[in-house]
């Protein structure tokens, strides 16, 4: 899960802008965030909703809060749903260092971080669960399969482009697979299988919008978030 930064309420004029409308939020989101889930990472455009952390039926007073906005496709809206939560009970993308939290393994699976200790794991459980992460999709009729298939996809496409940089390490091929990673989504797959190589890992940072790089030491290692609770 990639951890992004927001930053402040928007303005216009040198005035916080005003929402008459939560959905008039997603420009902005999308502005400081790019196109992407802040949950799952997949790259949408329609159908990429403003979502509130704290959902507006149980908290109205929140429906128009930036600080309770998130992007988030219709797979993680609709799991996360509208049940009443204790944000301290999970991992945030704007507030913690998330990429630490978890695990991207071949085939698409996203699993909590083996170095955390017990209690940052149950928290890292509790945050795949929310968004559904967690699922697994192996023989369960009743989950749709296409988050699972696109993670394996961009899995197998950043190791077919990591080995085509082993042959080829250029500039140039370098350019063009930061366009890759950036044109299929998925960050945190394309900082694992990189992991290895700091200059590519610094190029998905810059690239992706909103990465916070504060979670991120000189050689791109991931390091605690300021002020997060990871």
């Amino acid at each position: 899960m990639r951890p992004i930064i927001k930053g402040e309420h928007p303005s216009e004029s040198g005035q916080p802008k005003l929402f008459k409308e939560y959905q008039e939020a997603r420009g902005d989101l999308i502005a400081r965030l790019g196109q992407y889930c802040s949950y799952c990472e997949m790259k949408l455009d329609a159908s990429l909703a403003v979502e509130h952390v704290q959902p507006k039926s149980l908290y109205p007073a929140l429906e128009r809060e930036w600080n309770n906005f998130l992007l988030a496709c219709t797979n993680c809206n609709s799991t996360k749903g509208t049940q009443d939560i204790i944000l301290s009970d999970y991992y945030w993308p704007d507030e913690d260092n998330t990429f630490l939290a978890f695990t991207y393994l071949e085939g698409g699976l996203v699993r909590p971080n083996s170095q955390l200790n017990n209690q940052e794991k149950i928290k890292a459980e509790a945050t795949l669960k929310l968004t559904g992460l967690d699922k697994s999709f192996i023989n369960d009729p009743k989950v749709s399969n296409r988050l699972l298939f696109n993670r394996r996809y961009v899995w197998d496409l950043a190791i077919r482009s990591l080995d085509h940089l082993h042959k080829n390490d250029t500039p140039e091929m370098r350019q063009q697979i930061t366009c890759t990673a950036t044109g299929h989504a998925y960050w945190s797959i394309w900082m694992t299988v990189f992991k290895d190589d700091p200059d590519m890992l610094k190029r998905f940072i810059e690239a992706f919008p909103g990465t916070c790089q504060d979670c991120f030491d000189c050689n791109c290692n991931p390091i605690p978030r300021p002020n997060g609770n990871l």
